[in-house]
């Protein structure tokens, strides 16, 4: 699956896009260092609805399921979401910063988001990720490395790697050598 990115824009091309408005600009002179690979599900251990677009948009209906008045007012986005069939949705240009990471820190390196990329897996920590999941995942791995030479693909990290104690995804579940052996 061949993508690309409008470098004006961020944006890639021919993928589905729904903008986020939790997102701002990087600090100056920071440029994307990091990939952070995340795991999310909602509710929690559902596929396919439409509530993961909701979250990020800021329009998930708290009284829709129980767990989303956990997370009522949440303002979190990512740069881009893998479904399980492996379709590419994009939510925040890659030239700026999701709210994705949190409390993070990289290589003594505090506050990802200012210089990581996030991307969503749509699965669980326990489920394994399917393989349309880990060829989506490689491709879109591999344009970023062409795009944006800050990156190199030994800075791919999982969300509990930069928040660990904090955040388990994407889980055990998830192949890190199925994934490196698709970029090799």
């Amino acid at each position: 699956m061949p993508l690309d990115i409008d470098s004006a824009t961020g944006l890639l091309k021919g993928v589905r896009q729904v903008l986020s408005p939790h997102f701002d600009p990087r600090p100056a002179g920071a440029a994307p260092e990091l990939i952070v690979v995340h795991g999310i599900s909602l509710p929690p251990g559902d596929f396919g609805g439409p509530w993961i677009d909701a979250l990020f948009t800021g329009t998930l209906p708290a009284a829709a399921h129980p767990y989303f008045e956990t997370i009522k007012g949440a303002r979190v986005s990512a740069h881009a979401l893998v479904r399980r069939d492996g379709s590419v949705t994009q939510y925040v240009p890659f030239t700026q910063r999701a709210w994705h990471a949190g409390a993070s820190e990289y290589c003594g390196r505090a506050g990802c988001n200012d210089f990581s990329i996030g991307i969503e897996l749509e699965g669980t920590d326990e489920l394994p990720y399917e393989a349309a999941q880990y060829a989506a995942l490689a491709a879109l791995v591999r344009t970023l490395l062409a795009s944006y030479p800050s990156l190199a693909r030994e800075r791919i990290a999982g969300h509990s790697d930069i928040a660990p104690g904090r955040k388990t995804d994407p889980g055990p579940a998830f192949d890190w050598a199925r994934l490196h052996g698709l970029l090799a």
